[in-house]
């Protein structure tokens, strides 16, 4: 929905339209199907509000506007909506749209606009304002669950070479909640966050939150779960014609984040140099 996003960043909207833009953007594979009438009764505002809305986009009216996003859709049909969170039900979608030979194909094209998507939602100033906090914090917590926690074990480890104070709160015998006890005002939490939304997730944001520690969240939209805990937001989708998570666009904001780092911090070949010279003795690479 990169052309819709565009058309809505240049328009000049109500609080109203802002809240109806928003559901119309998170909610994209969904609101193409929707009446006028049922947008409204989702979002508690009135019918009138979701036609004005549409005209004030340059459209003659929502019918016209819903044309317009199902067109966009078209190139995504493939995409099963982040707003059906449950694995099973996902695979029960993608039997209904069917199985197309060009599987591989439509899988890389979701991979591509999660990627394109990404840049639009977030600007450089976040991930630099990112990389500050972390590199300014006296201790750096990583956090994620499930499927996510290949991100922050993958953030953990190459932060560590970069900077001292780094903890991967992820552990078989401990909550995070257990590992965030003395986390202060000094310190700062990086969580990894999608759906389905983790409770442990939400615990631990909120906990580091209400201890005066800042809060860098990485999740699919800003009406997220944890985004109500961020100090800096990335958003990034994940979507997929499968019934998990794509992960790939999530694992460049990861790297993004880390590149911002490593521009910042001294010292860092002194650290890669000392890790080599023991990696090299046991013959791990």
């Amino acid at each position: 929905m990169k052309e819709l996003r565009e058309t809505i960043h240049n328009a000049k909207l109500t609080k109203t339209q802002k809240t109806i833009a928003k559901f119309v953007l998170d909610n994209s594979a969904d609101a193409c199907f929707m009446t006028s009438a049922a947008i409204a009764d989702r979002l508690e505002v009135s019918e009138s509000s979701v036609i004005r809305f549409a005209r004030s986009l340059g459209y003659s009216g929502f019918m016209d506007f819903q044309k317009s996003i199902r067109r966009e859709y078209q190139d995504q049909v493939y995409r099963i909506s982040s707003s059906i969170t449950v694995p099973s039900q996902r695979m029960a979608q993608r039997n209904k749209i069917g199985t197309s030979a060009s599987y591989m194909k439509q899988h890389f094209n979701n991979i591509m606009h999660n990627i394109e998507e990404m840049f639009s939602n977030n600007s450089l100033q976040s991930f630099e304002e990112a990389a500050d906090i972390i590199i300014g914090s006296s201790q750096k917590y990583i956090a994620a669950t499930r499927g996510d926690s290949a991100l922050a074990d993958y953030t953990s480890l190459y932060l560590k070479h970069m900077l001292p104070g780094v903890s991967n709160i992820n552990s078989a015998c401990m909550t995070p909640i257990d590992q965030l006890t003395a986390i202060g005002r000094d310190d700062c939490l990086l969580i990894f966050g999608f759906p389905r939304y983790s409770s442990v997730d939400h615990m631990t944001a909120k906990m580091a939150k209400d201890s005066g520690a800042r809060v860098i969240v990485v999740t699919d939209k800003p009406s997220s779960l944890l985004a109500q805990y961020a100090t800096v937001l990335l958003t990034v989708p994940v979507d997929s014609n499968n019934f998990n998570n794509s992960l790939v666009a999530a694992q460049f904001v990861a790297e993004c984040l880390l590149e911002a780092v490593s521009h910042k911090v001294d010292g860092i070949e002194q650290r890669l140099k000392k890790i080599d010279e023991y990696l090299d003795e046991l013959g791990s690479y």
